[in-house]
């Protein structure tokens, strides 16, 4: 485990970290640095065109990221229930980020580690649940360390928080849910 100043650091300079969230442990990394999502794509074995979420400790974080209507509802979310936003996507977002995709999905993290790392790393993370894809998520400490530990530069100390299962996924501009939460 590393202090979260650290993992910080070690995101800025390129680096892929584990870390706890909402529900789930993350894996995430600079959403700008193609090398380490790609190598976060092959830990998880997961589609490059599926694309992947990003979080940020703040709406402002998001500035040139996204494209959001003048009318848009409140983005953040509560620990005990996050939810995530497709929303529309600049040009800035990189197709290694969108996917197949022309929007992207965010979240303004309520869980005070995973929010501090961003602050930290003075951006919006790349966030991905701690699993090979299509496998349960890490939840505790001790399965992330043994699944993930000699895969990532580090693992910030800290619990996930109250909320159980996968986060809703909600379409801004149509209203659509389109994963409901899951347990």
């Amino acid at each position: 485990m590393m202090p979260l100043r650290w993992a910080g650091r070690l995101v800025r300079a390129g680096g892929v970290v584990a870390y706890p969230t909402e529900g789930v442990f993350g894996i995430g990394c600079r959403p700008d640095d193609a090398a380490a999502v790609m190598r976060i794509l092959e830990i998880k074995q997961r589609d490059p065109l599926q694309g992947l979420l990003l979080i940020g400790a703040s709406l402002e974080q998001f500035d040139g990221w996204i494209d959001l209507p003048a009318n848009a509802p409140d983005l953040r979310c509560s620990a005990e229930r996050p939810v995530t936003w497709v929303v529309p996507a600049t040009d800035a977002v990189p197709v290694w980020i969108k996917g197949r995709h022309e929007s992207v999905a965010i979240r303004i993290t309520a869980h005070p580690v995973a929010a501090a790392l961003c602050q930290i790393v003075g951006m919006p993370i790349v966030s991905t649940s701690a699993n090979i894809s299509g496998r349960p998520p890490a939840r505790t400490s001790y399965i992330l360390h043994k699944q993930f530990g000699p895969l990532v530069d580090a693992i910030v100390p800290g619990r996930c928080g109250p909320a159980i299962g996968s986060s809703e996924i909600r379409d801004l501009c149509s209203g659509r849910i389109v994963r409901a939460a899951t347990q």
